[in-house]
């Protein structure tokens, strides 16, 4: 249903769009609209001065739940470039690109440019509650594979992503194109340092798993550095109350295993990670995601580096 009402309500939309034209663009830099805060903070990093970075989902906003509203639309079909994640939470992408026609100069699909790793239920994670539409439609797709659509959570991940974003940059905006790739090699160094940073966390731990009181937003971190982890709900769940039988899980493997930390999302309740605090003795940490960020951080300028910096910190202190 959600699709039909999106699909009726584009097209006049856009018209309307088409015959505001493009005056509201006063600008000369690139326009680019970006689903997500990460390739937000790519853009603005990579793009510098010569480019207008905006960001379609509100900060503070539970993205997986978004729908654009009229005047996302008509952003989206005025961008120079549009970059969105392409996971399946973002279903109102494809439809909105579609009824936009050639308005739009270049979009780029970020999951085109990493290798996705299939979503995970581990031992003790509720393997129910999962948002997305496709899984209500078994018996034609029972086989059907459901990929983890937070690839930006490694840094390994993320310099890939970068390089994608960049040479778009360079495709939309030619007369720019040796400063994009100069910002890109300068941010790529930082994201490496950041890397190095993780690495030798890992290397010096006492121990290899993290608990999550949360969703588990953090796979592709994860599988990166060699991490065990146990999680409350994969990445894209739907649920916020978890069975009695995944809380006595996750509380036995923290008591188990004297796990210091009890990990959390960015604007989470917390809720399920102080239970278990509250009867295990640990420490509830927040561990960013970074895919969306709160609206006091986001007017304060805060970046995808900032916060992953913060996460190497909270990961040294989970894993002594």
């Amino acid at each position: 249903m959600k699709k039909i009402l999106l699909s009726c309500l584009l097209v006049p939309i856009l018209l309307l769009s088409g015959c505001a034209g493009h005056a509201a663009d006063t600008s000369d830099r690139l326009q680019v609209v970006c689903s997500l805060f990460p390739y937000y903070d790519f853009v603005r990093a990579i793009g510098g001065e010569y480019v207008d970075a905006v960001l379609l989902v509100p900060a503070g906003r539970e993205t997986h739940s978004f729908e654009p509203t009229p005047l996302d639309v008509i952003t989206m079909s005025r961008a120079d470039v549009f970059i969105y994640n392409g996971g399946e939470s973002e279903y109102w992408v494809q439809e909105t690109l579609e009824a936009s026609g050639d308005s739009i100069g270049h979009t780029l699909r970020m999951m085109d440019h990493i290798d996705a790793l299939e979503e995970e239920i581990v031992e003790g994670m509720e393997s129910s509650g999962h948002d997305h539409e496709h899984e209500h439609e078994e018996d034609e797709h029972h086989h059907e594979i459901s990929y983890d659509e937070h690839i930006w959570t490694s840094p390994v991940g993320a310099a890939e992503l970068c390089r994608a974003i960049c040479d778009t940059l360079c495709l939309a905006d030619s007369s720019h194109a040796e400063t994009y790739r100069a910002n890109l090699d300068a941010y790529l160094s930082q994201l490496s340092a950041l890397d190095q940073a993780f690495r030798a966390v890992v290397s010096d731990a006492r121990r290899c798993t993290l608990v999550f009181g949360d969703r588990f937003p953090l796979l592709y971190f994860c599988k990166t550095y060699d991490l065990d982890y146990r999680a409350a709900f994969h990445g894209c769940a739907g649920d916020t109350e978890p069975s009695l039988a995944t809380l006595k899980y996750l509380i036995d493997k923290v008591n188990a295993e004297e796990i210091p930390v009890v990990y959390t999302i960015e604007l989470s309740s917390q809720k399920i990670a102080n239970a278990i605090a509250e009867t295990t003795g640990a420490q509830v940490r927040t561990f960013h995601s970074c895919q969306t960020v709160s609206r006091a951080e986001f007017d304060d300028g805060v970046t995808f580096l900032a916060l992953m910096w913060r996460n190497v910190d909270v990961l040294k202190e989970g894993l002594s």
